[in-house]
């Protein structure tokens, strides 16, 4: 985390920009699995990672996609920014935007960060335990959004 001292002596942390993507395809979605050096490592997640300097977020989610997965894939909408400074398991505040990607093809292997990348059925989901962050609530948010069909950002 970034730590900034202010003209009037008070220091504060800066808040970090991620993004994370719901790879979906058939009714299934990619899930993977954090590298046990990580935090949260051993559990599920979506696919995601920190917005580079001089990248705008929708080509951080298509980087981040196939650095994590290994599959190239085109932004399908936003889904939603999560900025709650409390999110569960999260120690950076960190700000996401999350994208719906559809998956165009297996180019490569998931990077570092990675332990396994997998597809789920959507109704077949790891147990809570099993996830990391606050991830399984934006799933489950797409799983109402798939029966509602609600608005989704502009973006």
């Amino acid at each position: 985390m970034i730590n900034c001292t202010f003209e009037n002596g008070h220091k504060n942390s800066l808040r970090h920009v991620v993004v994370d993507m719901i790879i979906v395809k058939n009714g299934r979605i990619l899930l993977v699995k954090r590298a046990p050096q990580l935090s949260n490592g051993g559990k599920y997640a979506l696919p995601g990672g920190f917005v580079e300097r001089d990248e705008d977020t929708k080509k951080a989610a298509l980087r981040e996609t196939l650095e994590e997965t290994g599959y190239k894939g085109e932004i399908v909408s936003l889904f939603r920014i999560v900025d709650n400074p409390d999110r569960a398991q999260e120690d950076r505040q960190n700000i996401s935007f999350v994208y719906i990607i559809r998956p165009l093809g297996k180019v490569g292997n998931p990077d570092f960060e990675v332990a396994e990348s997998r597809w789920f059925d959507l109704n077949s989901l790891p147990r809570e335990s099993q996830f990391a962050f606050d991830h399984l609530e934006t799933v489950r948010l797409f799983q109402q959004y798939l029966k509602e069909d609600f608005p989704l950002p502009i973006f």
